[in-house]
């Protein structure tokens, strides 16, 4: 049975309608070229699963408030910042289909942009002295830093193994899952190890959410069709591909590693890398791991009291490994 974004967002539909409006305003400013600016990521937002997590983390722990809807302004704005910077870091010209800002705007304007969404997100907890929540995503995006950090140092050095690799995807992607749901149980008023318990229950579906990230690089979904091989000619080394080499032998290791360093330009010989990993049996295994980090996250989230949102939070779970893109 596949799982929709639409039918999972049912318990908060009218608190993300809510957030859309109080977010929209929160970003106004009376700078023109500013104000232009927060149109246009306004108006690019993706599937917001972000505030989703959230929200349902808020009602599976307690009531929602005007707290939760700014924990969820508060992970918006400095997320936002990080991938403005990001784009700039990377030299991108696109994201989600749309015209980065550095694309449209250049990198002076967006540096200062990513900057400007950080201090609104600050400014939106000092003001309201969401001090706890401030602490929460601090923390996530000093993480992610380093999460990104330690990938560009390994990809220069090409020596990934399996805890490397989990410990990168745990600060790049899974940190800020967790931090949606840490900050939803903490914005109604949850104890120490219930937030705790939210944020292992985010951590788990993040990293089950970036090991299925992973296997879209290899073609695995019909929806995809060719593998894409992105990820091995950026030099990050995916489980489906430390496990092929851990696997491997000597020779045809040290070949396939040359090949990841020399010739990430060259689409046959990344094919080669693509179906040496293909027929290792690494899609087999990433797989499994991907369901065993799902399976935790179900775990977690089992001793919390039955309710609509929890079951919403299943359900989510289970769209982030069956999605198709």
């Amino acid at each position: 049975m596949s799982v929709s974004v639409e039918n999972i967002k049912a318990p908060v539909r009218k608190e993300m309608e809510e957030f859309e409006i109080k977010f929209r305003e929160s970003m106004r400013s009376h700078v023109p070229l500013l104000d232009k600016i927060m149109h246009y990521i306004v108006k690019r937002k993706g599937k917001q699963l972000r505030p989703m997590f959230v929200f349902l983390a808020a009602k599976t722990c307690g009531e929602m408030n005007d707290s939760t809807y700014r924990a969820a302004s508060l992970i918006e704005l400095l997320h936002t910042a990080t991938l403005v910077h990001d784009d700039v870091v990377d030299d991108s010209h696109i994201r989600r289909g749309f015209f980065s800002l550095n694309a449209l705007w250049k990198n002076k304007i967006a540096v200062l942009v990513g900057d400007y969404l950080l201090s609104k997100g600050l400014l939106l907890s000092v003001d309201n002295k969401d001090y706890e929540l401030l602490g929460i995503v601090s923390n996530a995006v000093r993480e992610m830093s380093e999460g990104e950090l330690l990938q560009i140092e390994k990809a220069r050095r090409l020596d990934v193994d399996e805890p490397i690799y989990f410990e990168i995807i745990r600060q790049k992607t899974a940190v800020l899952i967790a931090s949606c749901c840490s900050c939803g149980a903490a914005s109604v008023g949850s104890n120490a190890e219930t937030i705790e318990k939210m944020r292992l229950f985010g951590e788990q579906t993040g990293i089950a959410f970036q090991i299925k990230d992973d296997l879209f690089d290899f073609g695995t979904e019909t929806d995809i069709g060719k593998p894409t091989g992105n990820d091995i000619k950026e030099k990050k080394f995916t489980l489906p591909l430390i496990y092929a080499l851990n696997n491997a032998s000597f020779f045809d290791k040290r070949k396939i590693i040359n090949t990841i360093k020399n010739n990430q330009d060259d689409p046959e010989k990344i094919a080669k890398v693509v179906d040496f990993v293909l027929k290792s049996g690494g899609i087999e295994y990433a797989t499994k791991k991907m369901n065993e980090h799902k399976d935790k996250a179900l775990q977690l989230l089992s001793s919390f009291k039955d309710s609509e949102a929890k079951n919403a939070l299943e359900q989510l779970v289970l769209y982030t490994i069956e999605r198709k893109k």
